[in-house]
C-alpha cells in the first residue's frame, strides 16, 4: 500500500490498518518488466525489476519530500540502472544493480536523493564472461574484447582503458636515408635522426682515392676519445691477434671499420650495429666489415665490438677517412624506435 493521506476524525477500517501494518512490516511491491520512471505514489513502497535485459528506474524532481524513501530491487537478469532525470541521484557505491541487488532510494529535497546500494561493495557491474572491472568515479564494467586484442591504457577512454589490437613483435626497421647516400669528400654524413633505439649503418662498395686508407664511424661527428673498441683483423691465409686494432679502455676517436690496404682500388664493405642511441650513456656496437683486393690477394675482415661512450642522444652518424677521399661508395642508414 503506498503512502496514505487520513483526515482528522476519519476511521479506519479493520482493512486500511492491515494493509497499512503489512506495509509497515513488508512494503508493498510493485512489479516492473520494463524500465520505469518513478511516481509520487511510489514512496514508501518497494519496486521490484524482473527482467532479462538492462533497463532503467528514472528518478525525476518535485514528486518526493524530504525524508521520503522507498526500495529499487532487482530480481532478473538484466541489470538495473538507476537513473537521475530532473532530479539528481548521488551514491558512494554504483546505480547499477545486478540481478538480486537492491538499495534504498532516500530523498534529501524534492529535488535530490541519495541511492544507498544494500550491497556493500557496490555491487558487481560485469555481466559476461571475461568482463573486467574499471574506475572513473565509480566502479564500472570494462567489457570483454575481440579475441586475440590486448588491455591498452588510454587516457581518452572514459574508464582510461580500452581492447586493441596488439603491437606487431620484434623491430620494425625502417630506412632512413631513402636510395642511400653517395660516399664523397673525406667524410660522408646523415643527419636528422631522431628518437631511435637502434641504428644499422651499411656501407656498400666504400672506396677511397688513394692506399693506405682507414675508414671509421663517427657518431654526433664527435672526434672525441669517447668510442672504446674491441675486436681483429683477419687476413685471407694468415690471422692476426685479437685486439690487434682495438684497445683495452683508452677510449679513441671513431670506430673502426676497415682500410683499403695498399690497393687504392680495393672496396670496404660492412655494418655497424648501435643500441641505446636514444638515451644518454653508453651506446653499445658491433661491427663487421672486409676488404678485397682483387685476385684473391689482400683480402681483410674485421671484427669489431665495443661501447661510445656520450650523454648525448644519436642524431647523425658518419664515415670518415683519416686520408685522401671517397671516390665510390654507398652508405645506408636504417633505425629502429
Amino acid at each position: 500500500m503506498a503512502k496514505q493521506t487520513f483526515t482528522t476524525g476519519q476511521v479506519l477500517t479493520a482493512a486500511q490498518v492491515n494493509s497499512l501494518q503489512s506495509n509497515d512490516f513488508n512494503q508493498t511491491v510493485s512489479a516492473k518488466t520494463a524500465a520505469y520512471t518513478l511516481v509520487a505514489a511510489d514512496k514508501g513502497t518497494r519496486i521490484e525489476f524482473n527482467t532479462s535485459g538492462a533497463v532503467t528506474c528514472t528518478v525525476n524532481t518535485g514528486l518526493f519530500d524530504a525524508g521520503d524513501t522507498l526500495v529499487i530491487q532487482n530480481r532478473g537478469a538484466g541489470v538495473v540502472t538507476v537513473t537521475a532525470g530532473t532530479a539528481t541521484v548521488d551514491t558512494s557505491a554504483t546505480l547499477a544493480l545486478s540481478q538480486y541487488d537492491a538499495g534504498t532510494l532516500y530523498f534529501i529535497s524534492a529535488s535530490a536523493a541519495i541511492f544507498f546500494n544494500t550491497d556493500a561493495g557496490g555491487g558487481s557491474p560485469l555481466t559476461t564472461k571475461g568482463d573486467l572491472y574499471g574506475f572513473s568515479t565509480l566502479d564500472a564494467r570494462i567489457p570483454i574484447g575481440a579475441n586475440d586484442t590486448v588491455l591498452t591504457a588510454d587516457s581518452n577512454e572514459s574508464l582510461g582503458l580500452k581492447w586493441a589490437a596488439a603491437a606487431g613483435g620484434g623491430a620494425n626497421w625502417s630506412l632512413l636515408n631513402s636510395g642511400g647516400t653517395s660516399l664523397t669528400g673525406s667524410t660522408t654524413t646523415v643527419s636528422g635522426i631522431s628518437a631511435k633505439d637502434k641504428i644499422l649503418i651499411l656501407i656498400q662498395g666504400g672506396s677511397a682515392d688513394g692506399n693506405g686508407t682507414t675508414f671509421s664511424i663517427r657518431l654526433n661527428a664527435d672526434s672525441g676519445s669517447n668510442y672504446y673498441n674491441y675486436g681483429a683483423e683477419i687476413e685471407a691465409g694468415s690471422t692476426y691477434a685479437a685486439g690487434n686494432f682495438g684497445n683495452t679502455g683508452s677510449g679513441t676517436s671513431a670506430i673502426r671499420f676497415g682500410n683499403n690496404g695498399s690497393n687504392a682500388a680495393s672496396s670496404v664493405d660492412g655494418y655497424v650495429l648501435l643500441t641505446g642511441c636514444n638515451s644518454g650513456g653508453v651506446k653499445v656496437f658491433q661491427s663487421i666489415a672486409a676488404h678485397d683486393a682483387g685476385g684473391g690477394n689482400g683480402q681483410f675482415h674485421y671484427y669489431t665490438g665495443g661501447y661510445y661512450d656520450s650523454a648525448s642522444v644519436i642524431s647523425s652518424v658518419s664515415i670518415t677517412l683519416n686520408t685522401n677521399n671517397f671516390d665510390a661508395g654507398t652508405m645506408f642508414v636504417y633505425a629502429s624506435a
